[in-house]
């Protein structure tokens, strides 16, 4: 088991890096009294009496009275969706407060780092409302394939432009040349996405939702599509 990724896929639930170390503890060894924990982590007594009451505070830990008093974990799928309920909870009503002021104001934004394009693709997919086209390698299909074939059952128009064997049914598929790392998606003829995605390397897409910018790339993939189709009538 990878310690130093579950500690930071922890931190992701709210738990400041101590107290995901103490967790993580918990969760391997069991019930524990602050004196263990803090001779199992090297963390001082005082910092890990602290993260064990943060840990209940937070839902993660219960205390455990016995002769000695003890911390025993909360169950982890327990802790997750008490988690994720949560924040649904906080994002609804900070949706319902959002101040009346804040206008959604969209030029041409640079998005870097892998898993910053991807969750971005993703929101994108889950926010389509009638058509998307989606252009990358077919190494890259199967990490949307979920949305994509969720967007084909509920009746939206999918596109998919690629370069090798399209592990989806029912959709739209033309087979070009090689994509290497270029991707490339517009949704709704409303937002597009296009750059450089790829494992492992300097990820760097534009996103827009400009009407010139949206054309413009909308041209360049139907060429694009004419250009398949002319090559394979040829064939």
């Amino acid at each position: 088991m990878d310690e130093h990724q579950f500690i930071e896929c922890l931190i992701h639930y709210g738990l400041t890096r101590q107290e995901a170390i103490v967790y993580h503890r918990l969760l391997t060894d069991g019930k524990q009294t602050g004196y263990e924990i803090a001779k199992a982590t090297g963390i001082s007594r005082s910092n890990a009496y602290s993260a064990l009451a943060a840990l209940t505070e937070k839902g993660a830990a219960y205390i455990l009275e016995e002769n000695a008093k003890k911390y025993i974990p909360v169950a982890l799928e327990e802790f997750c969706e008490n988690s994720i309920r949560r924040m649904q909870e906080e994002k609804a009503w900070m949706l319902e407060n959002l101040p009346s002021s804040y206008v959604d104001e969209e030029g041409y934004i640079t998005i870097e780092g892998e898993s910053n394009i991807s969750n971005k693709i993703h929101n994108l997919l889950n926010e389509t409302e009638e058509r998307v086209y989606l252009s990358c390698s077919y190494l890259y299909l199967s990490e949307f394939q979920e949305e994509l074939m969720k967007l084909e059952q509920q009746g939206k128009k999918v596109v998919i432009i690629t370069d090798g064997v399209c592990p989806l049914e029912n959709v739209q598929v033309y087979i070009g040349d090689s994509k290497g790392k270029q991707i490339g998606i517009i949704t709704d003829s409303k937002h597009v996405l296009t750059g450089e995605y790829g494992k492992g390397s300097m990820n760097t897409c534009l996103y827009s939702g400009k009407k010139n910018f949206v054309m413009l790339y909308k041209n360049a993939l139907a060429n694009e599509i004419k250009l398949m189709t002319l090559s394979k009538e040829k064939q």
